[in-house]
Formats: structure tokens, sequence, C-alpha cells
């Protein structure tokens, strides 16, 4: 997967760099000039509001990244915060608007998720579909999991040294993040190397450890990678991690927080035996990994109703917060989805 683009929003002017960068990602999925039309004004309809609302000097930005064949967008912000339930209905501004803006842009989105806390900021999720929204197909919620991935690459970099991945499987799923030694194009390849032997392992039900360690040997062409592969099953629910290097994990929800187990070394480099460890997965409770660009010590505990917010607002709200600035970093969330009763 690309990193995401971030684009600053100190200045309107930069609401347009940020516009024609989503463009330039639709044109390479094959959007036609209507899709492109919805994409532009929704871009232009979140920075704008990040440029009237925000202002200079609290984090405003907006991330995208082409995932699934859609361009996903994302708002972050520092700023006073809003009323997200009012500032969806029609009519509602506080600006002197019309106040159609976000409305407009959730009826827009193939997807969309939002979540605001009063003085701490305001993130919002988005991803504009190729299809028109009257031709977007209902699908229903099945038992499954909802895992959305944020990364960014180095400061000067054109490539992140992290990946992420997902393998789905018949009754559970494998998520791996993976941090190539250093970052750049050497970095790149080593993640991106795992990334290729996890799905092509012949036996994906071999335990998180098991899969790893067939892995480190090819991994040895490479700079080496930190690396966390998790076992995700539903029916439990439960989850297997196991781990090389500083790839950290995080099972937490209002009452839990427990951080999981991962053994010291790099795969490709070296190595001890590694280890499973089983976890039980608490009720509301959602998986977080992510690499050493994100601070390690961070809590969402101050912040009431964020993880009910869905995987995106959550991942993009520990971004923001916690980007040490300096390196390539990943950010992902789990979290189990139910089916409607």
């Amino acid at each position: 997967m690309q990193p995401h683009l971030r684009f600053p929003i100190e200045d309107v002017s930069q609401v347009g760099e940020a516009r024609r960068a989503a463009l330039h990602l639709a044109g390479g999925l094959g959007f036609d000039p209507e899709a492109c039309g919805r994409l532009a004004l929704m871009v232009t309809e979140l920075g704008t509001n990040l440029h009237r609302h925000v202002g200079p000097g609290r984090q405003a930005a907006l991330l995208m990244a082409a995932v699934d064949g859609q361009v996903e967008v994302l708002s972050l912000d520092q700023g006073p915060g809003m009323d997200v339930h009012r500032c969806l209905q029609d009519g509602y501004s506080t600006g002197g608007t019309a106040g159609t803006g976000l409305g407009a842009i959730r009826r827009l989105a193939a997807r969309f998720d939002a979540f605001s806390a009063p003085g701490r900021g305001t993130v919002i999720a988005t991803r504009a579909s190729a299809d028109a929204p009257e031709r977007r197909p209902v699908v229903p919620p099945t038992p499954g999991f909802d895992i959305v991935g944020l990364t960014l690459a180095a400061p000067g970099e054109q490539v992140s040294g992290d990946a992420w991945t997902v393998r789905t499987l018949e009754d559970h799923c494998l998520l791996l993040v993976a941090d190539g030694l250093g970052h750049g194009p050497d970095a790149a390849e080593a993640a991106d190397l795992m990334v290729s032997l996890l799905h092509r392992m012949p036996d994906g039900t071999a335990s998180p450890a098991s899969i790893l360690e067939r892995t480190h040997d090819p991994m040895r062409s490479t700079r080496g990678a930190a690396v966390t592969l998790a076992c995700l099953d539903l029916t439990t629910p439960s989850l297997v991690v196991s781990g090389a290097g500083n790839v950290s994990g995080r099972l937490i929800s209002g009452v839990v927080d427990r951080s999981l187990l991962v053994q010291h070394g790099t795969l490709g480099v070296q190595v001890r035996r590694l280890q499973d460890m089983r976890y039980e997965w608490p009720a509301h409770a959602v998986l977080v990994l992510h690499s050493d660009g994100i601070q390690s010590r961070w809590k969402l505990d101050d912040v009431p109703g964020l993880l009910q917010a869905g995987p995106a607002c959550v991942a993009a709200w520990i971004l923001r917060d916690h980007l040490r600035g300096r390196d390539d970093a990943t950010v992902v969330v789990a979290a189990p989805r139910r089916p409607v009763a």
C-alpha cells in the first residue's frame, strides 16, 4: 500500500494543492469526470473548513491515498472541536455559510466517519468512489473485522519503509505490520517483501510464530524488518500474536488497555525462537498496531466516545497527536464487525 500524502492547511492556497493531488489519484483509478467532480467538492469543503474554522498552528491537515479502488481523504486538526451531529444537519453553520458542507460530504462519500472533542480537535474520514451515490450497492454488514491503516513516509522520502496488510481466510484473518530498518527504498524493500511472503505462504492456518519463522531466511536478502503478526479469530473472539522488534500492539477499550508482548530481534537479521501469545478480545475493544514512528506512551481514556467512532477515526486521532515526525509511521486499527440483527 502506498503511504498517505499529507497536506498541511495553513493557507487557503494549500486547499487547491490538495485538490489537485486528489484528482491525480483519482485519474490513476479511472474515475470519470463526474466522479472527479464529487471528489474535488469533498476535498474543497474539507480543506476550506480547516482554513476557516481551525486556522494555523493547530495541526490542520488533509491526508489522502488510493485505497481499495477509492480515494481516501482524512481531515485532521487540533482546533476547538465541533458538534458533529449538528454540523451534519443542512442549514446549521457557525461561520455564516449555507451550512450544507459537511452534510454534502457525507452524501457524496462512499464512506464517512467523524469524531470531535471540545478543545481537542476533529478527525473526519471519508472515501470517494468512482460510482455515483445512487448506484452504489447496499451491502449489509457481515461478521468479520473493520480494519483501517494509515501510513506516512519519513520526511523527505517518497516511499515508506513501513507496510501493512491483511490476509483473509475462511474463519480468521492475518494482520501484519512490518517496519523495515531505517527508511527509504531499502527499508521499503524489506517491508514489502514481508507482505509478499505472508500472502504467498501456502499454509495460512499456521500460527503467527510459525509463519514468521518461515519468513526469516527469505528476509535475509534485505536489511531486515521489525514485524508483528496477529491472527484475528471472530468466533472466539480472540487473537494470537507473535512478533520481533518494535512494532507495538495494544487491545484497548473503555475499561481495558493491554499491551501485546513481542520479542526483541529483527526478521532477516537476528531473532530468537518466536512465541505465540493468545489474548481474549474484550467486549467493545479495538486492536491497535503501530510502528515506532508513533510515540508509544499514548492513551485514549481521556477522549470519551472515540473508540465508538470507528477504526478510521481512532487511527487518525493517534497519528495526529503522537506522530514522532522523523521516521516512517503506521497505525492500524481493527474492530470486530457484527451483522445487523
